[in-house]
């Protein structure tokens, strides 16, 4: 066995597999896979082998068009057959909503190159006569996907990584990691056979290595205690049922292909055939967890006892849809763990905190991403970032808040969620409320409807006062739910009087030391901001693309406030720390604090903002305290509203006259009061989250984890004017290798009346797909649908004709000029 290597991959099954492929494939041939028992011997063995290129995610989606493709080659390549039967994926739909769900895939389909088909359920008919049509809506069906043996497709990976010059052991378990400043120290230990369970040996080694990849699944949670960090990944129990041969099947198929992989979304199940019969696997209620502190050490290849009771109602549909299965009798039965993250998606990439250490872990549908999951990790490793944007699956998208808990009862809900309806605008209820701003009550009693976001209560739009329990799951909608009219107002009274939106959420670090300013210049590609002033800027990857966006406030010399997105707390420290440890003997010491808890935040913004605030300011001359001499556009002042102190920022994220008011978090109810009491006289009226994100986009501002990722620069972006091209900074010199592969625009539709986009659309230029959006909504200011997302550089110019795809059905759209809504910025400088 191998002592020092350059990566070595914990776990065989078939993401660990995949990774060695890849890591070796891509030039590390140095490369060791360890195996605590026999390749396959984890959820690998019991999975039932699908691989539906269907999946609402943009990353995910790349994931599984590249595995399948992939694994179409691999026997070329090892001489190894996969096991793949290319039977094609049939989805059929039960209602008209949920044939709006398929049209909305179907957009982001296109905007990946994955190919589908409609059909009607006369032709679902005629193709697949065994199949019940008469309640059926219709059918989208992908031809080129099906399922593959496991086993054969785990075993073809691992000896196409052999092939590449990568080592694979068996029956070696990992009992420790070790830091080492360059490298990390494995403690391995021989397992042994032992009366029918695996027991380690007394024979030890430590395997030095560069990079450590961990693709443990049901192991994770050890793997977390192991390595001193949360991995939220845990499994639940998924049972199908494999039944006796059906007389009419095997009928039908004596002259007739394989059924396609039936998937019932209403009835939540797949059905494949299997040796003459069927295997049902239903996505049911009530699935628990497992696990949630370590796999015992007596459970191997095991399974749990069947729940019948529990799976009837998706057994009974199954017959209602496919009759002929009736009196076929059950022949065989699997329940086993397969595991899960609290939002469904793998985590994939660095571990929190630690260098060189990467994770693949959390994967529910993990043949279908193993082949995909290796190629862009690899990615990740050997080049220093993937062709796409995998930030949506970064292990940081949660915190330390994460505990076993949460994971455990998220988890059992994501399950239960694989097939219910999919909105844009869902809300999954369980452990919640969690995390929540002390203002959370009040706004709560006015109507509010909230969003989670990094584990906090936020605000989405404010509905009724009397509202009962599930108005905002009725509301939901893939067109204009019921939330739509109140968003609507919500915005009008941004533009035409004022509002307060709760961002307190917002991700905040102090940054400050004596290597602070030369560390920041160097991390950001724009110009610093003086002394009491602010800039947006953006951090870069290795690549030139964006790691990150920041508003960065200078309280001092050599003190920073960064203000960046909610979502990514963990994400965007881990990050700054990181970097700034590397670069401490070029910069100094830098101090760098996550103060996102200590600071809430109020956004006022709107014509009347001013008058608003001027009510409540504490001020020797309150007149001229929020007026553009004392307090111009873009910069930071020290304020007083009443009895609360407050760093306020003059800065719209709306792109109105407003402020951002970051106060103590335990004076938010006061404040709170105060201004809700003021503002009774300008008509200050509470707004969500979806209002706002219809104004920024009237307004072009681009937003992370939509316009602004990793898959594009910041000039790609468009944003030029925030990218100081005469100083050196963070991934400059691969920003301008890359040039612009595409750019970001914003559009005005002519869409449905019924409906507005979501950001997952595919844009068209005649007959040719040019590009996609990555942000949707209505504009207020302009009575449509706006969007903004990336076409190819010739179509981005303003005035430029395009079509987007919604609802299946192609919509006249027109580029603008940035920032469409107010040009000039007159209002955002307004003067009084």
């Amino acid at each position: 066995m191998k002592t020092d290597v350059k990566a070595l991959v914990v776990g065989g099954g078939a993401i660990g597999t995949s990774i060695a492929y890849h890591l070796a494939r891509a030039g590390w041939s140095d490369v060791t896979l360890l195996e605590r028992d026999e390749l396959t011997s984890g959820s690998t063995w019991h999975a039932a082998g699908l691989l539906p290129l269907y999946n609402m995610s943009y990353a995910v989606s790349h994931i599984h068009d590249y595995s399948v493709r992939f694994y179409k080659s691999l026997e070329a390549e090892t001489g190894l057959n996969a096991g793949f039967y290319v039977v094609g994926n049939l989805r059929m739909a039960q209602t008209d909503e949920r044939m709006d769900e398929y049209r909305l895939y179907a957009s982001t389909a296109e905007t990946v190159g994955v190919h589908y088909e409609w059909l009607t359920p006369d032709e679902i008919k005629a193709r697949w006569p065994l199949v019940r049509t008469d309640d059926l809506k219709g059918a989208i069906f992908h031809p080129e996907d099906g399922y593959i043996n496991p086993a054969d497709v785990t075993q073809a990976m691992a000896k196409g990584a052999r092939q590449h010059g990568a080592t694979i052991e068996r029956r070696w378990q990992v009992d420790g990691y070790a830091w080492k400043g360059d490298h990390w120290e494995v403690t391995c230990t021989k397992m042994a056979e032992k009366g029918g369970n695996l027991v380690p040996t007394d024979e030890q080694v430590v395997v030095r290595a560069e990079h450590v990849v961990t693709a443990t699944g049901n192991h994770a949670p050890r793997t977390a205690r192991l390595l001193g960090i949360k991995i939220p990944a845990i499994p639940v129990e998924h049972q199908y049922i494999v039944t006796e041969p059906d007389p009419a099947l095997v009928e039908w198929r004596k002259s007739n292909p394989e059924h396609p992989v039936l998937r019932d979304a209403d009835a939540k199940w797949y059905v494949r055939e299997e040796r003459g019969g069927w295997i049902l696997g239903p996505y049911e209620r009530n699935a628990p967890a497992r696990f949630e502190y370590g796999v015992p050490e007596s459970f191997r290849a095991d399974l749990f006892p069947l729940d019948l009771e529990r799976i009837e109602e998706e057994y009974m549909s199954m017959i209602h849809r496919i009759p002929s299965s009736e009196e076929v009798g059950l022949k065989d039965d699997y329940n086993g763990p397969i595991c899960y993250t609290p939002d469904g998606n793998p985590l994939v990439g660095p571990a929190p905190g630690l260098r060189n250490m990467w994770l693949a872990e959390g994967f529910s549908f993990g043949i279908t991403a193993a082949g995909g999951t290796g190629k862009y990790l690899a990615d990740m490793m050997v080049e220093g970032e993937a062709e796409i944007d995998m930030a949506s699956l970064d292990p940081r998208r949660y915190g330390d808040w994460m505990t076993t808990e949460y994971a455990a009862r998220k988890n059992e809900e994501a399950y239960e969620h694989v097939y219910i309806l999919h909105h844009p605008d869902e809300e999954r209820p369980a452990c919640r409320p969690l995390r929540t701003a002390p203002a959370y009550d009040r706004m709560k009693a006015r109507g509010a409807q909230f969003g989670q976001v990094n584990g906090w209560e936020r605000p989405n739009y404010f509905g009724p006062v009397d509202a009962p329990e599930d108005f905002d799951h009725d509301a939901r909608s893939f067109r204009r739910g019921g939330w739509w009219p109140y968003a609507v107002e919500e915005a009008k009274a941004i533009r035409e009087g004022v509002g307060l939106i709760d961002a307190t959420a917002f991700t905040k670090h102090r940054v400050r030391g004596p290597g602070a300013t030369a560390f920041l210049d160097w991390l950001t590609c724009n110009r610093l901001p003086k002394v009491g002033r602010i800039n947006l800027t953006y951090a870069l990857t290795e690549a030139g693309t964006t790691r990150t966006e920041y508003t960065i406030v200078r309280l001092g010399e050599d003190d920073y406030y960064l203000v960046s997105a909610g979502a990514w707390t963990a994400y965007d420290g881990d990050w700054l720390r990181k970097a700034a440890e590397d670069t401490r003997d070029r910069f100094g010491w830098i101090d760098i604090h996550d103060v996102t808890t200590q600071w809430g935040v109020f956004a006022v913004a709107g014509p009347k903002s001013r008058d608003l605030l001027r009510e409540v300011v504490k001020d020797a001359d309150p007149e001229t305290v929020l007026g553009n001499t004392r307090f111009p556009w873009l910069s930071c002042r020290e304020i007083e509203l009443g009895m609360c102190p407050v760093r306020a920022i003059r800065v719209a994220y709306t792109g109105e006259l407003g402020w951002e008011l970051h106060h103590p978090i335990e004076m938010q109810n006061y404040l709170f009061d105060l201004l809700e009491g003021a503002g009774a006289r300008y008509g200050l009226k509470l707004v969500g989250a979806r209002a706002q994100n219809w104004l920024r986009q009237e307004k072009s501002y681009r937003a992370f984890g939509h316009e602004l990722g990793r898959d594009a620069t910041p000039l790609e972006a468009d944003l030029p004017r925030f990218v100081d091209l005469s100083k050196d900074f963070h991934g400059k010199a691969a920003m301008e290798a890359t040039g612009i592969r595409s750019k970001c625009v914003t559009v005005l539709i002519d869409g449905p009346e019924d409906a507005d986009p979501w950001g997952r659309e595919a844009l068209y230029a005649g007959d040719a797909r040019v590009g996609r959006l990555t942000s949707g909504g209505y504009s207020v200011a302009f009575g449509k649908s706006i969007g903004m997302g990336y076409v190819t550089p010739e179509h981005a110019a303003p005035g430029t004709k395009l079509q987007v795809k919604m609802l299946d059905r192609l919509w006249d759209a027109e580029v603008q000029p940035d920032s469409p809504y107010d040009p000039e910025n007159a209002r955002i400088r307004a003067d009084g």
